[in-house]
């Protein structure tokens, strides 16, 4: 091994040997070959129990020198759309999971899928649904005919289909058509620069030509079937790679073939097929669209936005506010290469700030499991909305604002939502606090594991109890190296603090209130230490002082003070439980705490001093 220009050159197999004290463990070279056939080493040492890696040498193919910017500007600037701050009405919604997304699957959606699919889609309450392209395949086809022929399309719902620009491919796309009630015939050719000079060569003459001809067929065999009401569609295909003046120029070309009227729109499709820009600038494309289209009254501008810069939602946003009034996407943003964009995130940003989705996500658990159904793909767990995850606080901080925010508008009866942390109310979603929000692992504070205990549990920890029982619960998510469950946190906190009667146990104890002392209470009980039974009496200022100076009377040594006393009851009703905290300390003062749970008060307080003083014998040792 050598090094040159800073760099180390080893060879495959070699030995490394280490200048400093501590020799490697362990080392190995790594082989790996890109694309082009350059092949790369990477050397993996371990150290300790740490391992490094050094790579050999940069990536020659990795050159940005080799991109520049290949979008379009508008040749006019238009931005009023950047002064308005949200969205005011929902857009209307196409879902494109029956195309867009079944065609990006692995293995694609069976007739029997697709058809479930699509009835749940109806469900969530979707008014557009892209079902395919009848054309192209018999399963498309057969999907559509079913469709029709057994009456699982809603009066109020439209089904959308796909054509290029193609006689023989239009008149079988009517054909599968044949008895819809209400349809979208969407038509597309690509017009970008790149597919004109390099797939197609073609002028942009030719292009347009191309579209006009679709557009006349559409018009021609829609007439051909009056007992159908037909909306047109027309996408410039990979628009955000096409000059605006030059998608402008085929789209009101499509739309002088179409004639729209108030009656019948004619929906015009500004696809960002790849992502090329930042969002701002395909919502600039959108205005300037939205400026020049003809008959602007009578047309639909819908957004069909992918996902390749990973900016989706941020296009459709920008684009609705720049004038779109239509969005086509998926649930959780399924789709060719990085996806579509996500209806489901669009609708709840919606959602959040006071507008109704017109789609009903609040059941976003089933959302995901039926997704996940049928699309053999898993929702992932930091996905807007839908994610295990998105919910959850492990955060000591966060948990502790989340519950006094949930605290606070609780005891202010809030009308409108306002919690840390928490841009959406969980419940309203289908989400529980108690599994989705508050979530315990080794960074976690006293507030989650007292939140946790409190609404899944129904004990209301002293605040002086917190910090301890937090540091217990998260030393065990720490040595574990795992998040501990609710009935994990519970397991351990019964264990350690609630009922703890070994060496010492109350058995039974009586108590009166003192003849001739004021204030003062007496108590005769029966008290097993290391399984040897005492009668004891006692009297002290209040039944735990009374408890206390009667165990003195034994041969043991009860090196505490008592240092205070809470109580709840655990349930509603009238005969529930009852939860006591009992805290003491030793001479050190060090508080220990215990805890009692009994039918009785009065018990459940007796039980809760046994248990912190055993837990105080843990340390002391004076019973041996």
């Amino acid at each position: 091994m050598k090094r040159a220009n800073g760099c180390w050159e080893f060879a495959e197999g070699s030995m490394v040997s280490h200048p400093g004290a501590n020799p490697y463990e362990r080392e190995e070279v790594m082989a790996f070959s890109n694309k082009s056939g350059t092949t790369e080493y990477t050397l993996r040492l371990l150290v300790g129990t740490k391992f490094l890696f050094l790579k050999k040498r940069r990536n020659t193919m990795f050159d940005h020198k080799k991109y520049q910017v290949n979008y379009y500007p508008p040749p006019e600037k238009i931005m009023d759309w950047a002064n308005k701050d949200h969205i005011e009405t929902a857009p209307r919604w196409c879902s494109v999971d029956l195309r867009d997304g079944n065609q990006a699957l692995i293995v694609p959606m069976s007739l029997e899928e697709k058809l479930e699919f699509f009835s749940y889609l109806v469900f969530l309450g979707f008014k557009e649904i892209e079902v395919g392209f009848p054309a192209a395949s018999d399963t498309e086809y057969t999907f559509l005919r079913t469709l029709i022929q057994e009456g699982l399309i809603p009066d109020d719902v439209k089904v959308q289909v796909l054509t290029q620009s193609r006689e023989h491919i239009i008149k079988k796309t009517f054909e599968a058509l044949e008895g819809c009630k209400n349809a979208i015939v969407h038509l597309y050719n690509s017009t970008s620069s790149a597919q004109r000079e390099q797939v197609f060569q073609k002028s942009k003459a030719d292009i347009k030509s191309i579209a006009i001809q679709g557009a006349h067929l559409i018009k021609r065999y829609a007439k051909e079937h009056p007992n159908t009401h037909f909306t047109f569609e027309y996408s410039p295909e990979s628009f955000t790679g096409t000059e605006p003046e030059y998608a402008l120029e085929v789209c009101n070309a499509v739309i002088d073939v179409w004639e729209p009227s108030p009656d019948n729109k004619v929906i015009i499709n500004l696809p960002s097929t790849v992502q090329l820009s930042m969002p701002h600038v395909y919502a600039s494309q959108i205005a300037y669209m939205d400026a020049h289209l003809k008959q602007r009254e009578n047309l639909l501008i819908s957004l069909h936005p992918h996902n390749d810069r990973g900016t989706g939602v941020a296009d459709a946003e920008l684009g609705l506010l720049a004038g779109g009034d239509r969005i086509e996407g998926t649930l959780f943003g399924n789709g060719e290469r990085t996806g579509n964009v996500d209806i489901v995130t669009l609708g709840l940003n919606l959602y959040t700030h006071g507008v109704d989705p017109q789609l009903d996500f609040s059941d976003i658990p089933q959302v995901v499991s039926m997704y996940e159904k049928f699309t053999n793909l898993k929702v992932h767990p930091r996905q807007p909305y839908g994610g295990q995850l998105v919910f959850a606080a492990f955060s000591g901080s966060h948990q502790d604002a989340i519950a006094k925010g949930m605290d606070y508008r609780k005891k202010n009866q809030m009308p409108t939502w306002k919690v840390p942390y928490l841009p959406v109310d969980p419940s309203d979603l289908g989400r529980e606090y108690e599994a989705d929000v508050i979530r315990i692992n080794s960074q976690s504070g006293k507030g989650g594991v007292a939140y946790i205990l409190e609404k899944n549990y129904g004990y209301l920890l002293p605040k002086a109890m917190r910090e301890e029982v937090g540091y217990l619960i998260k030393g065990i998510s720490d040595k574990k190296h795992k998040e501990l469950t609710p009935d994990e946190i519970f397991d351990v906190f019964d264990e350690e603090y609630i009922n703890y009667f070994r060496p010492l146990d109350i058995l039974d104890a009586t108590f009166k209130k003192h003849p001739q002392k004021k204030g003062m209470m007496t108590v005769t009980m029966e008290v097993a230490i290391n399984d040897e039974e005492y009668q004891l009496k006692g009297e002290g200022n209040g039944r735990l002082d009374a408890v206390s100076q009667a165990l003195k009377k034994t041969p043991y040594a009860f090196p505490y003070e008592f240092s205070t006393y809470s109580e709840h009851a655990l349930e509603s009703q009238s005969d529930s439980r009852a939860a006591a905290y009992v805290a003491i300390t030793d001479e050190n003062n060090w508080v220990y705490w215990g805890v009692g749970l009994h039918d009785d008060i009065v018990l459940a307080s007796i039980n809760a001093l046994v248990s912190a003083i055993n837990r105080l014998n843990r340390i002391h040792h004076f019973i041996d």
